[in-house]
């Protein structure tokens, strides 16, 4: 989509989704199922953190971009998860620990 709007004689605006309505909760659970984890062992909910004017209802309309584009999703929201997770646990695995720099530093 990106690459598509950048081809454009004029800029515009865009909606980029795919014109499902999903709930955190079932991202945090499609997440956690990912990781064959089980969320209620690290998700905690407080009802005091609850916005009461928050809209019920958030929904994009990717149908300027499929008309003016030819863009259509083609990803859902599984997908889309296994590729965030994926993504995150190989930057965690770059990553190494302060205490085993510590470490190798006095053994040498």
């Amino acid at each position: 989509a990106m690459w598509l709007m950048l081809q454009q004689e004029e800029p515009d605006d865009y909606v980029i989704g795919t014109g499902e309505t999903t709930r955190v909760g079932d991202f945090v659970n499609l997440t956690f199922e990912y990781l064959d984890l089980n969320p209620a062992d690290y998700v905690v909910v407080d009802p005091k953190f609850y916005r009461p004017a928050e809209v019920n209802l958030l929904l994009a309309d990717p149908g300027k971009a499929k008309r003016k584009l030819g863009w259509s999703p083609k990803t859902d929201l599984r997908q889309l998860v296994a590729m965030m997770v994926e993504h995150d646990l190989k930057l965690a695995a770059a990553e190494t620990p302060i205490s085993l720099k510590k470490a190798d530093r006095r053994a040498a």
